[in-house]
């Protein structure tokens, strides 16, 4: 009985002194249409990475005043700042490779999450069809 007691009471001890598992905070949730447009930077350039196109459509949106249907807006990527960030985060995290190669064909319509996930913020892109 008495090693019930301490084997439950040390149980206990071990799942309070267990760091709770907290959701992480999503700070922004948009759709965009990645049209011809978002394909080519300010200069007319073509872009061929995914990260640079999702900037791009992102500073045509905020910045130019170009968007396509479907295009949403978001709280973040105004900032110039914001959207060199979430390229480096998408560029060094990762895409699944048939979700970049649709966005560097284009004509596509992708999903963007942006998440506080507490020492590292991260950016989910997904292409809905």
């Amino acid at each position: 009985m008495k090693l019930a007691q301490t084997l439950l009471g040390a149980v206990a001890a071990l799942a309070l002194s267990a760091p709770l598992a907290m959701a992480d905070d999503l700070l922004a949730d948009y759709v965009a249409f990645i049209g011809r447009d978002d394909l080519h930077n300010s200069k007319g350039a073509r872009l061929s990475e995914p990260w640079q196109i999702l900037r791009q459509d992102r500073a045509n949106y905020h910045r130019f005043g170009i968007s396509q249907p479907g295009d949403e807006w978001d709280p973040i990527f105004k900032d110039k700042s914001n959207r060199a960030v979430m390229e480096r985060m998408i560029q060094h995290g990762s895409i699944s490779a048939s979700a970049g190669r649709d966005i560097v064909r284009g004509g596509v319509m992708v999903r963007v999450q942006v998440y506080d996930g507490g020492k590292h913020d991260y950016v989910r892109v997904t292409v809905t069809r």
